[in-house]
């Protein structure tokens, strides 16, 4: 799993980073909210410090809410219930005060995950190929060309999605519905077609082409052959 560590104490962020490295965790860090709004997308959990030396925390969780779904845990150094509170208010899912015991917080980096993981479940018959590519869902594993492509939760459910269906066009809102788990944006919003536009771009940018993940105009995306 990818996390953004959002953190302007050098020392912190780095000893957060190795302890989870150590966890299985692969780790990114950023230490100001600008970084932090231009590297988001490609997490799938983010811990932000709301204490940064360019933009107000609070301000960096609402604007990465209002973008998309990314299970965020923030951290105050007051740590009052009023702290805490207008954490959870901005868009977190979770708010520790600081200083915190790194047991707790792997505690609720997976108490976080559990909450946001989706319910649904691959079929037994999870492997799916296309010429190079090589995609299977149960090892949570994407090889082209039988070289390993790195993918975050979301990139991979979009693209296991589209694979499953070869030569299907899919629209922003199935995609909305199904792998962010919002049936409600029957009207396509600018913070839905971002969200999905962001992950379409990154994907193609990892698998080299964009001929795997093609655009039909004014409908949505289909799976190509690379």
């Amino acid at each position: 799993m990818h996390v953004l560590i959002v953190e302007d104490e050098a020392a912190m962020a780095e000893s957060l980073s190795r302890g989870l490295q150590r966890h299985g965790y692969k780790t990114k860090g950023v230490d100001t909210g600008t970084r932090a709004l231009q590297a988001y997308h490609e997490a799938d959990l983010i811990l932000l410090d709301l204490d940064l030396p360019d933009i107000d925390g609070l301000e960096v969780c609402r604007s990465i809410r209002a973008a998309c779904d990314t299970p965020i845990i923030t951290f105050t150094d007051c740590g009052t219930e009023l702290d805490r509170v207008l954490g959870l208010q901005a868009g977190s899912d979770d708010c520790l005060g600081k200083p915190y015991g790194f047991r707790e917080l792997l505690a609720r980096i997976e108490a976080v995950m559990r909450r946001v993981r989706p319910q649904r479940t691959f079929t037994s018959s999870t492997a799916v190929a296309h010429g190079p590519f090589e995609m299977d869902a149960a090892k949570r594993e994407v090889r082209l060309h039988g070289v390993p492509v790195d993918l975050t939760r979301k990139e991979f459910d979009l693209l296991y999605y589209l694979a499953r269906r070869p030569g299907t066009v899919v629209s922003r809102e199935e995609l909305m519905a199904e792998i962010w788990g919002d049936a409600t944006s029957h009207a396509m919003s600018s913070r839905v077609t971002r969200t999905i536009d962001t992950h379409v771009s990154t994907l193609r940018s990892k698998l080299g082409s964009s001929s795997w993940v093609v655009t039909v105009r004014g409908v949505g995306f289909r799976f190509g052959q690379g």
